[in-house]
């Protein structure tokens, strides 16, 4: 009986150690190919009925070829999450803040729900027709990471890259089994709330990125549900049009070089204490994901609550509307 409670350990170590290794956080479509029964593919978007549609085409009357107007439908054996469910309202001091990372416990059950398991890799993917869509993936990401999930990877170009190459996709409704997917710890390391920002903003080590469209940054406009006009004093603008390059309506990352070329040119570092926002803590993702896991940049982290917060605690802001 010991003998085969040895030989059933090694088994499972041994299954462990075959575990399949993901080449980095980004895996294009051709990998993802050839690789797709050794991962789980956790596809997150807002539009879910899309999830079971047909990709919508239309002719060009000039060339006569067909150009695709609208994703639809997925890869087959993908898991559909919806991202509308991944962020809820929390409690903070007096404030009710929107937007926000659930409870482990929470967290944990939507993922079971969606059917993710424990112990095989995950590959995050989205609609991918431009750079919100793309940044819904990054957003999921940072919550797998902060709750512990070490195994992940973002498919480049989503759903309409896969599409745009010819690849196959499903519209059948799928109802998957409960998944055991658990939280192994929360990395704190990866999240920044409003006194971590309020210090960065007196303490220029830490640099503060908004990751929102320049209108916004400079506030000549805002978000209905965002208090104030304009940015958080000291911040650096990455903005969203240059988080990814979109190109036949498909949008996909840049390379590390372009990247820091833009930081360069923005005034951006590519090293040191970093502290990356938005509006709600979605876009602000994006450029999170960008620094810490393309770039490898250490101790770069997202302020969850964003600009939301920051104005409900009516915190200094620098806009134009000011002059």
């Amino acid at each position: 009986m010991r003998r085969f409670g040895l030989f059933l350990i090694g088994l499972t170590l041994t299954g462990s150690a075959l575990a399949l290794e993901l080449p980095g956080p980004v895996v294009n479509a051709e990998w993802l190919a050839q690789h797709s029964r050794d991962v789980q593919i956790v596809d997150v978007r807002s539009e879910t009925k899309s999830f079971a549609s047909q990709p919508v085409y239309e002719t060009d009357a000039k060339t006569g070829h067909k150009v695709m107007v609208a994703a639809g439908g997925h890869i087959p054996g993908a898991l559909l999450v919806d991202f509308q469910t991944i962020r809820v309202d929390r409690k903070i001091g007096d404030l009710v803040v929107k937007f926000m990372n659930p409870e482990k416990a929470d967290f944990e059950r939507l993922m079971q729900t969606a059917g993710v398991v424990a112990n095989k890799p995950i590959v995050l993917m989205s609609m991918s027709e431009n750079a919100s869509d793309v940044d819904q993936a990054t957003r999921l990401y940072w919550q797998f990471k902060y709750y512990g999930e070490k195994n992940l990877a973002v498919l480049d170009g989503g759903l309409a890259g896969w599409l745009k190459e010819g690849r196959a996709v499903s519209n059948a409704a799928i109802s998957p089994a409960k998944g055991n997917w658990v939280s192994t710890g929360e990395n704190k390391n990866l999240l920044a709330d409003s006194e971590d920002v309020a210090r960065a903003v007196k303490d220029e080590r830490t640099q503060l990125v908004d990751a929102r469209d320049l209108p916004q940054f400079y506030g000549l406009v805002k978000r209905a549900d965002v208090k104030a006009y304009g940015h958080i004093p000291g911040a650096r603008a990455f903005p969203l049009d240059v988080q990814v390059r979109t190109e036949g309506g498909v949008a996909k990352f840049l390379s590390p070089a372009a990247y820091k070329a833009i930081y360069e040119q923005s005034g951006v570092r590519t090293a040191g204490p970093t502290i990356t926002y938005c509006n709600t803590g979605h876009l602000g993702s994006g450029a999170w994901f960008v620094m810490s896991e393309i770039l490898r940049i250490p101790q770069v982290r997202l302020y969850d609550g964003s600009m939301i917060e920051w104005a409900l605690e009516n915190r200094p802001t620098v806009s134009i509307q000011e002059h």
